[in-house]
């Protein structure tokens, strides 16, 4: 939850200049934050479905967790291969006039996501299992841990990028 605080505040500080740049080939800081409302917006709204339709839906993990580390480096040698968003999950481009409320879009649906937390267990989050469109099947917490990087990731990208537009 704080690193999405943390990387709504930083997308809320820009000017929108900083906001609604792109490096060539690569998202706006109003992307990079859509595509993290998207991702964000997958797992808390599979967290609502009932879990015995989740038993049902998706078998028992086979396998215990990955840490953190391990999947860190999982979803970095699936980038490292070409791996990209696609589908539901491709940003559309914000205006710097939706840049707050973005933000707090994001706040709101991280919040969610924390309190359908609240009715797992520590071993549910490493028996229930998710689909993640990248990775394969992920447990809760494998999706988690990759949530928390995630948001990490995509705001390195947006630091990198607007240190590039005196470059540009």
């Amino acid at each position: 939850m704080q690193k999405h605080r943390a990387f709504a505040t930083y997308i809320s500080s820009l000017n929108d200049k900083q906001f609604l740049f792109a490096p060539p080939g690569k998202w706006t800081a109003g992307q990079q934050l859509d595509h993290i409302i998207k991702s964000v917006s997958a797992v808390r709204q599979a967290l609502t479905i009932p879990k015995f339709i989740l038993r049902l839906i998706f078998p028992k993990a086979n396998r215990p967790s990955k840490d953190y580390d391990g999947l860190v480096e999982k979803y970095k040698s699936k980038l490292q291969k070409g791996g990209r968003a696609a589908g539901r999950f491709i940003p559309s481009k914000l205006g710097a006039n939706e840049k707050v409320s973005a933000a707090e879009k994001l706040n709101n649906q991280i919040q969610k996501l924390c309190n359908l937390l609240n009715h797992y267990s520590e071993d549910q989050l490493n028996t229930f299992v998710l689909p993640h469109p990248l990775l394969g099947k992920l447990t809760l917490r494998e999706m988690l841990y990759f949530t928390i990087y995630h948001v990490q990731h995509h705001q390195r990208l947006v630091v990198e990028g607007i240190m590039s537009m005196s470059d540009q």
